[in-house]
């Protein structure tokens, strides 16, 4: 038996760089300096809410970043720790300790490497729209949920990683709000959807700043990041005035100003198998997230089509090398991806000056992060969160087919209830359960005419296993038929045949040798006529095929 060949590892950039000019470069620079701003707060504020340190989600930022753009198959995605991941990582945190969420990405990984090596990257494309938007709204709430301990500056020492249980803790703490906290997570949340409206093109406030002298100055600072915005003047704000809010040193001590060291975590075969589960969900999300991102990515940007392959191969090396200087899963981030595009970025190098600036700015302002007040991060992930959500498909269900209904708000119900790995095996159980229904509704057998002994009905449609029960009644009506009877089936609008329906073609025609009668098929396609002759049916029939 022949295998198809394996995917041949050839990352974007080497495509990229052929003819590359000066002008790339800096649109290059530019962009990458920017994503590297952005992905500064989104970062630690995904670290912390997933229960690991800052410095785990700056780290994953900087070498996974790195390592995804220079082996990925796109030429403008960016990769990193990304909020689809909080909900599932800190389920296993809070289940298997740090310790076994590094073994399980770095295990994630290999997975990821082997799906685009043997070509399973277009596979992802088969889970359906409202199982993708049914789990990522999903882990949108849940996000959102989980940052309310910051927000409001509750005093809860560990958060549980369940929906209910995570309810009633903050329902039994919210006696000790801390109104500066949530003063300041507000005013986050706030500005983060004021700021881009401020300066967009046809907004009142921009027509009344063009008139003044210091036009160009204000331009220069409508084009800092919002999240940026919001983490430098709320931080000032909170440390000037010294609020009594916790903040990132009071909790962690600060962010190591030195690059993580190369550890190997506690490995063995018996915690690898424990590990199966959350294994499988970090690749499949990883796949799924880079995947979809790339897709994003094809449509904003006017760069060659993304390799699907090549991507997950990239997104397997860097899940694989992470964990081993404490990092957390990564994969490609639709927000920082966006930001990448519209600031100019042609090619892969965008993302490499991406994780680089991290890394200077990690390196060099390390110490001032220790200030930053966590309400202030928990207000810049419920913005991500409500971006993250695709709530308007909520209003737009009742234009959808009730299959479709039942996929999404399940997936979502479940992903909320119980966890994603669950919600997303139920949704592709509910389409699949789903797609078998509807066509075999679409197969029918309909009668066409009567002479004498001779009968003859037509096919329509997929003869398969859903859809053998509608062979049956004919069955039951050839053996009360006259001895002798001539059974003609016009099999020219079937479309394809699997082994349950040939078997029921079979019983058919078992039947009909009982009495003395016989089974004709005419006009065969393709598919059904091969497998009639392989199976050596075709010599039962008459005449024989």
């Amino acid at each position: 038996m022949n295998l198809p060949p394996l995917a041949s590892f050839r990352p974007r950039l080497l495509a990229d760089l052929r003819g590359y000019t000066r002008e790339r470069l800096g649109k290059d620079i530019g962009a990458g300096a920017t994503v590297g701003i952005v992905a500064l707060p989104l970062a630690m504020a995904f670290a912390i809410a997933s229960g690991l340190k800052p410095e785990a989600g700056l780290w994953t930022a900087i070498i996974a970043g790195f390592l995804i753009a220079v082996l990925g198959g796109t030429s403008v995605q960016i990769g990193g720790p990304a909020g689809a991941f909080i909900v599932i990582v800190y389920g296993i945190v809070e289940r298997y300790g740090v310790a076994n969420l590094l073994i399980a990405t770095a295990s994630a990984g290999v997975l990821l490497f082997l799906m685009g090596l043997f070509r399973l990257g277009s596979l992802v494309r088969y889970v359906p729209v409202s199982v993708v938007i049914g789990f990522t709204n999903g882990i949108a709430v849940l996000i959102g949920l989980s940052q309310l301990r910051d927000l409001l500056g509750l005093q809860i020492e560990k958060m549980p990683a369940d929906f209910f249980n995570q309810i009633g803790t903050v329902a039994r703490h919210i006696q000790d709000l801390n109104p500066w906290a949530f003063a300041l997570g507000a005013l986050c949340v706030i500005g983060l959807f004021i700021w881009p409206r401020l300066w967009s093109v046809d907004s009142q406030f921009r027509r009344q700043l063009d008139q003044l002298e210091v036009v160009s100055a204000l331009r220069a600072t409508s084009r800092l990041p919002a999240p940026v915005v919001a983490l430098v003047t709320l931080t000032l704000a909170a440390w000037l005035l010294e609020l009594p809010v916790e903040t990132i040193g009071t909790r962690f001590g600060g962010i190591p100003q030195s690059p993580p060291a190369f550890t190997l975590p506690d490995f063995s075969w018996e915690t690898v198998r424990l590990l199966v589960t959350p294994t499988l969900t970090l690749a499949i999300l990883g796949a799924i997230e880079s995947l979809l991102c790339a897709r994003v990515a094809d449509q904003l940007s006017n760069t060659p089509k993304h390799d699907p392959n090549q991507e997950l191969m990239a997104q397997g090396v860097a899940n694989a090398v992470v964990p081993f200087f404490g990092g957390m899963p990564a994969t490609g981030t639709i927000a920082r991806t966006v930001t990448n595009i519209r600031a100019g970025a042609t090619s892969p190098i965008a993302g490499v000056v991406h994780a680089l600036t991290l890394a200077v700015v990690v390196l060099a302002a390390a110490p001032l992060a220790q200030h930053i007040p966590l309400a202030v991060l928990a207000g810049v992930l419920l913005f991500v969160a409500w971006n993250m959500g695709e709530w308007k498909e909520f209003a737009r269900l009742r234009h959808f087919s009730n299959h479709y209904r039942l996929m999404m708000v399940s997936t979502f119900l479940v992903t909320i209830v119980f966890d994603l790995t669950v919600a997303v095996e139920l949704g592709l159980v509910l389409a699949f359960v789903l797609f078998v229904r509807r066509q075999s509704n679409i197969f029918r057998v309909d009668p066409v005419s009567r002479d004498g002994r001779q009968v003859v009905y037509r096919l329509y449609g997929s003869l398969f296993f859903g859809a053998v029960a509608k062979i049956d009644p004919l069955t039951a009506e050839m053996e009360w038929a006259p001895p002798g009877t001539h059974l003609v089936l016009d099999a020219s609008h079937l479309i394809s045949l699997d082994t349950t329906g040939l078997d029921a073609l079979e019983q058919l025609q078992q039947t009909l040798e009982k009495r003395d009668g016989k089974l004709s098929m005419t006009g065969l396609n393709e598919q059904p006529l091969s497998l009639i002759r392989r199976s050596g049916f075709a010599q039962k029939l008459h005449p024989g095929l």
